[in-house]
């Protein structure tokens, strides 16, 4: 199962929740202040990878297909 971070919109706690794939984040609630207007967030990782393949120069970091892909 994996990690979300997650946002409480009334008290702005920040936590983490392990959650399925597919569950919906109704029922998720602040440890801090048991409300239940979360946010869920994108991980640190998800951003990096994803600005990792939007790169100006069109090239990512530790791939072993070579400049042209598959071959």
């Amino acid at each position: 199962m994996p990690m979300y971070e997650f946002r409480c919109r009334e008290c702005g706690a920040r936590f983490e929740e392990l959650r399925g794939l597919n569950e919906p984040d109704a029922g998720v609630e602040c440890p801090k202040c048991g409300g239940g207007r979360v946010e869920r967030l994108l991980s640190s990782f998800a951003t990096s990878a994803t600005s990792a393949a939007s790169s100006p120069s069109g090239s990512s970091s530790g791939g072993s297909c070579g400049p042209r892909g598959f071959s």
